[in-house]
């Protein structure tokens, strides 16, 4: 609440206070953090920027990028200063995510409407995509993740669907050539997004955008049992939609979408441990009915020693650039500093 509303509301009755109070969002955050870089402004209107994913640079960490998508048609590349450097046309991707040098984007307008998944190689020397081979998926692309299997080294692909559909693909990657398997397709219930599969445990969390989301196994063998992460029901933490999934450090991050804010779990312990906001500050406006976030605890040098979080903005204006929808960095250090 706004100091302006709190002072009105002392001078209110009693009755009309407690109205006052109760419309304000369940869930609202109690912390909140500013961002200090943001990209430039998608080159789409309307609802259009949605997902980013960090690349780590392998030898010059500054040198580290951001795809993002812009769903009405680019996939872009921004440097950690918020730079386009590339764009993509003929990409309706609405997720992206990446592994190694291997970049993935969902796009659900591609084969006809059936979707497919795009799949890109970025040059370490140009920090530029390439397009390497186009997959079309038994579902109808619309968020996606990767995963490369502790156990086999196998990459996976895990695109899904605003029916509810996921499907987890083998993908091989030699040279310019993509071999796409078809390994597992089930029904997780109603429509799904956002999701991140942990390397570290061996899990995928999903997003099941009116529901919580859900943890599964990531291996392709895993079968369909699930846990609840969290719920945006009685008892939950989440306002609906469950969008955007991360994790660094020790940290997973869901973005909250219907509260503006984002929730804070243990890694190990999937325990809750709060929930933040990304605030207007003196360079960035803030990040309001987020879809995508990404999250890394690398150094990717002096801009972010320890780390960058990154959220969609679904309404970018000042301070800083405004106009069509952007992604917000936040130095992940002033986040994980609240949730020690």
């Amino acid at each position: 609440m706004s100091f302006t509303a709190s002072v009105r509301t002392a001078v209110l009755p009693a009755a009309l206070a407690a109205l006052i109070l109760a419309a304000a969002p369940a869930h609202a955050a109690s912390v909140s953090v500013t961002a200090t870089v943001e990209t430039a402004p998608v080159s789409h209107s309307g609802d259009a920027a949605d997902d980013p994913a960090v690349w780590v640079h392998p030898t010059d960490p500054a040198k580290s990028v951001v795809v993002a998508t812009d769903k009405k048609g680019a996939l872009e590349v921004h440097d950690l200063a918020g730079t386009r450097i590339q764009r993509i046309n003929g990409d309706h991707g609405n997720n992206v995510d990446l592994r190694g040098n291997i970049v993935v984007s969902a796009d659900d307008e591609a084969a006809g409407g059936d979707g497919a998944m795009h799949v890109y190689r970025i040059d370490p020397a140009t920090r530029q995509l390439r397009h390497l081979e186009d997959v079309p998926t038994e579902v109808t692309a619309h968020g996606i993740c990767l995963y490369t299997s502790p156990a086999s080294g196998k990459l996976y692909a895990f695109p899904n669907s605003t029916s509810g559909r996921v499907e987890q693909w083998e993908l091989a990657v030699t040279g310019d050539a993509v071999t796409a398997t078809s390994v597992r397709l089930w029904d997780a219930g109603s429509a799904v997004e956002g999701c991140y599969a942990d390397e570290t445990t061996g899990k995928l969390y999903l997003g099941e955008e009116d529901v919580g989301v859900w943890v599964y196994g990531a291996e392709p063998t895993a079968g369909t049992s699930r846990t609840k992460l969290d719920s945006t029901g009685s008892g939950g933490h989440i306002t609906a939609d469950a969008e955007g999934i991360a994790a660094a450090g020790n940290r997973i991050y869901v973005s909250s979408q219907g509260s503006n804010d984002f929730t804070v779990y243990d890694r190990t312990t999937r325990a809750y441990l709060g929930r933040f906001s990304v605030a207007n500050g003196t360079t960035t406006d803030d990040c309001e009915d987020t879809d995508g976030i990404d999250a890394t605890a690398a150094n990717l040098g002096p801009a972010f020693p320890q780390g960058v979080f990154i959220c969609q903005d679904g309404s970018n204006g000042a301070p800083g650039n405004s106009g069509n929808q952007n992604f917000k960095f936040v130095p992940l250090q002033r986040i994980t500093a609240l949730f020690a």
